[in-house]
Parts: C-alpha cells; sequence; structure tokens
C-alpha cells in the first residue's frame, strides 16, 4: 500500500508569482519580435492588447490552485497504481514518465 501525500492547497500568492514570471517572459519575447516587426505597430499607443498590463483576479487565483492540487493528486494516485502493479513500494521517475501522456490527455 502506498502513501499518497496530502496535498491541501497551494499559497495562491505563489502561483501568482509563477504566472507574472511567464506573463513577463512572454512580453519579453513579444517586445524582441516587435523590434523586427516595427512595421506593423499600431497607430494610437496604448491600445495594444500587447501594451495592456496582465493580471489574474483572486478567484481565478484559487481555482488555479485547486486545478494544479487535482493535477498533482490524480498524478501520484496513478504512478502509486502503476508501481503497485510492478510490485514496488516506491513511486519512481518512470512511473510517472508512463502516466504522463494519458493524464495530460484527462486535463
Amino acid at each position: 500500500m502506498f502513501f499518497v501525500m496530502d496535498v491541501t492547497i497551494f499559497d495562491p500568492d505563489l502561483i501568482h508569482s509563477i504566472f507574472k514570471h511567464i506573463w513577463a517572459r512572454r512580453f519579453r519575447r513579444r517586445e524582441n519580435n516587435d523590434v523586427t516587426d516595427a512595421a506593423e505597430a499600431e497607430v494610437v499607443p496604448g491600445t495594444s492588447k500587447k501594451n495592456r498590463p496582465t493580471s489574474a483576479n483572486a478567484n481565478a487565483l484559487k481555482l488555479s490552485c485547486e486545478l494544479l492540487k487535482n493535477f498533482i493528486t490524480e498524478a501520484m494516485q496513478r504512478a502509486a497504481m502503476i508501481a503497485e502493479a510492478e510490485g514496488m513500494e516506491k513511486i519512481e521517475p518512470t512511473h510517472l514518465e508512463r502516466i504522463l501522456p494519458q493524464l495530460l490527455l484527462d486535463f
């Protein structure tokens, strides 16, 4: 029998920081691409979707935390089933690799 870790909750501030990091990286990529695509720039500054600040409200962050919790819990349960079927007492990275394709399709 496997002990599956109890994932209580992810900190919404942490998830928001991760989102902001990704948004900033995408913004920098767009900025680099805009240098080469300067001819396609919009006439009125500040109205482009690229120039608007990106944010997430509290409910969206809570939902993202819950989805992440469910995803990780499901991944651990599926990997534990594979490991148990193989007669192993520990979940190995290969078990996670085996369940990942179907897990991504299911989510």
